[in-house]
């Protein structure tokens, strides 16, 4: 019994543009790079990888059996070559890999921002349609509200400002309690002085 082929869909139209887009938007960033960018990628690339650990183990194992076990001691313990190699490396090291994250850091926020964007315009879009909707059910004598008693609140337009203040309030507690208690002392001296009078 032969078993049937199947066929994958294809993605949509609107999909296969939408990964273009995002791809197009990718290279340009990529092509936009100076040569200063491109030198600390290579450089932070070759850094993380497993042959750079190795070879400085072997480095490492060599340059203090030489110094321990050879006869020819150029650099005896402490080693006080190597810890200055070893230095230099480590804070022109530290130089790229923090200047790469950096970079990494300023196209991840690019793409927090785009991404908001993107999801702000869709909770407009979805309410829009949301208020097309009960405006038809209206019409034909249907009460979505008697179905959805949140329905109200889902009509409204996110107030971006407003959830921002919620999510700082949440997550900074501390922070809140000390404007409270300032807010407090606040009123306290101006009602304090208020009920001073000069003689």
């Amino acid at each position: 019994m032969k078993r049937q082929a199947t066929s994958e869909v294809p993605p949509a139209a609107t999909s296969v543009a939408n990964i273009h887009a995002v791809a197009q938007l990718e290279l340009d960033k990529l092509r936009a790079r100076t040569i200063i960018e491109r030198i600390t990628e290579r450089v932070t690339a070759a850094a993380s990888t497993t042959a750079f650990s190795v070879g400085h183990l072997v480095w490492f194992a060599v340059w203090i059996s030489l110094n321990t076990l050879g006869s020819w001691r150029f650099d005896p313990y402490p080693f006080s070559f190597l810890t200055l190699v070893v230095s230099l490396e480590a804070i022109v090291l530290t130089g790229f890999v923090l200047r790469d994250q950096s970079h990494m850091a300023l196209v991840s926020d690019r793409r927090a921002h785009l991404d908001l964007q993107i999801n702000l315009l869709a909770e407009q879009e979805l309410t829009t349609i949301l208020q097309i909707m009960c405006g038809l059910s209206n019409h034909i004598g249907w009460d979505p509200h008697a179905q959805n008693p949140n329905l109200k609140e889902l009509l409204r337009h996110t107030n971006v400002r407003v959830l921002a203040d919620e999510i700082d309030r949440e997550l900074n507690p501390s922070a809140n309690d000390r404007a409270d208690a300032g807010a407090g002392e606040a009123r306290i001296d101006a009602s304090s002085g208020g009920g001073r009078r000069d003689a």
